[in-house]
């Protein structure tokens, strides 16, 4: 599906990343996070390096370690229906990551805050309104440190307020140490929060560089075409 795509994210910066439905966008995202195998080329996320040349075994060990490092928020969040707030935050710090139950709750607090929903920490994900459980998934995966923090489609449910809230709290994780790859139709969103974007095609990296640039002055013809249509 992927086929010849070489880019780098640099510490403590946004990639946004544009194309079609189809083009393979969420896919890059699946392998990024160990979800989807490579059968080639190499990931490499702080100290982890997954190759598809390695056996089976070394492959699972290191989309396990992978996966410490790299966290996801998805599109439809999978927040645990049965867990209050609080319990979905500290559910993999403490299972995962064996950290004291006191300390997880004191962090998962410190990150509802953040997000501005320290208020509903007792409630169940049922209750609270789209933007609101995108904010909790936020701070679940904020909750296991990760290197590099995956958004898909975020502002796929939220109106041009939201869509300006969730922009400053991002860049705010972004000026606090996180890196960050985003998925999002919305060339208006990625204008505001992304470094650099990267334009697929047909599986392909058709073009990749600074946001201004690649937003408003492409060399690609076929950028050019798709950012016509684009909102």
């Amino acid at each position: 599906i992927l086929k010849g795509i070489d880019f780098e994210v640099p510490p403590q910066t946004v990639l946004g990343v544009i194309g079609a439905s189809g083009s393979g966008k969420s896919t890059l995202l699946r392998c990024l996070n160990g979800l989807e195998p490579i059968n080639g080329g190499t990931i490499e996320c702080d100290d982890v390096r997954l190759e598809a040349e390695l056996s089976h075994a070394e492959y699972r060990k290191r989309v396990k370690d992978l996966r410490l490092k790299v966290g996801t928020v998805f599109q439809h969040f999978y927040l645990f229906p049965h867990l209050s707030v609080i319990g979905n935050i500290i559910e993999a710090p403490v299972h995962v990551l064996h950290t004291p139950k006191k300390k997880a709750e004191t962090e998962a607090f410190e990150l509802l805050e953040s997000v501005g929903l320290k208020q509903t920490a007792r409630r169940y994900p049922g209750s609270l309104s789209g933007g609101e459980q995108q904010r909790v998934a936020i701070a679940r995966a904020l909750a296991m440190h990760p290197a590099l923090l995956l958004l898909d489609e975020p502002t796929s449910a939220l109106d041009p307020r939201r869509m300006n809230s969730l922009r400053t709290l991002l860049r705010t994780f972004v000026d606090r140490g996180h890196t960050m790859i985003i998925i999002s139709h919305s060339m208006g969103f990625l204008g505001g929060v992304a470094d650099n974007i990267l334009f697929m095609e047909g599986g392909y990296a058709v073009e990749f560089g600074p946001t201004e640039e690649v937003l408003h002055s492409p060399k690609n013809e076929r950028t050019k075409d798709f950012l016509k249509h684009a909102e």
